[in-house]
């Protein structure tokens, strides 16, 4: 399976293959005005194909801070990305209530995206927050026609703010405006069968709470294709160039055990299975 990320460099757009790590050397190719998900359907996501005539540049470890990583396939205008997802996903929150198909709900724009190491934010009256590991499908809407066309997957944290949802289920789009993390690499291949992994909480430096996660198509009580079909057959989704994130829900998470999130706290999802991780701070909002 082909994995790329894509970052800048000295204000030039670059993309590299593999699992970038901390701390290490860089090997990148320049973009120039080409877009990513443009040379990723030209290639077929072949790695010679998507590399042929793009002069390699090696950006040594001593200059890792002039570089940003990017979230996956993201565009120039945040207002062209559009993040949502699935609610009540998984097998283990199944149960005869569960609808044909899941509830949806709009997280915001690109910059609702948060990258490993930058804040995320909830409302300063969250009721109760906890996080949500999970896949996230990314899209790309189609040149002609605009209708979203799956081009990889990756991996992210779908902060929520269950305790509203919780007091009021008709809340669940208010409990859900909250900053989503993800991982800068993109799997091109389908979405995973199983993930596992697991979430770290800590406060004040000392662990505050972990526990293990599994998410992947196997564990959804829902077939993903037939979902995902149903969703993007509206055409209000259908535009071209526009890039659509879509969290297909979580397993168990540390609300479940009994953990009450505090602002500050870190949160960090190791996807041990797939090599990601991710690490973030939460931040309250003013009351």
């Amino acid at each position: 399976m082909t994995v790329l990320f894509e970052c800048s460099y000295d204000n030039e757009r670059y993309f590299g293959l593999g699992v970038p790590r901390d701390g290490a050397e860089l090997r990148i190719h320049r973009l120039g005005g080409d877009r990513l998900a443009s040379l990723i359907a030209a290639s077929g996501g072949e790695t010679d194909a998507l590399t042929a005539g793009r002069a390699e540049l090696t950006v040594p470890a001593a200059a890792r801070d002039r570089v940003r990583m990017v979230p996956p396939l993201m565009p120039d205008h945040v207002g062209d990305a559009l993040v949502s997802g699935f609610m009540m996903t998984h097998n283990v929150k199944a149960d005869a209530s569960t609808p044909d198909q899941p509830n949806w709900f709009v997280k915001g724009l690109g910059d609702a995206l948060k990258l490993p190491g930058e804040p995320l934010s909830v409302p300063g009256d969250a009721v109760a927050v906890c996080e949500e590991a999970e896949v996230v499908l990314v899209y790309v809407g189609e040149e002609k026609t605009g209708r979203p066309r799956y081009v990889g997957h990756a991996f992210g944290n779908d902060v929520t703010d269950i305790g509203r949802f919780k007091r009021h289920h008709g809340h669940l789009s208010y409990a859900k405006l909250c900053d989503a993390g993800i991982s800068p690499v993109l799997h091109l291949g389908p979405p995973p069968a199983r993930v596992t992994g697991r979430t770290t909480i800590e406060r004040e430096g000392s662990v505050a709470w972990s526990g293990p996660f599994t998410t992947g198509t196997d564990a959804l009580f829902y077939d993903l294709e037939t979902i995902m079909a149903t969703l993007l057959a509206y055409t209000a989704l259908h535009r071209p160039g526009r890039v659509h994130y879509v969290y297909i829900g979580a397993d168990r998470s540390s609300f479940h055990a009994g953990h009450e999130m505090a602002d500050g706290d870190r949160v960090t999802l190791d996807f041990t299975s797939h090599g990601v991780v991710l690490g973030n701070p939460l931040a309250w909002g003013e009351r």
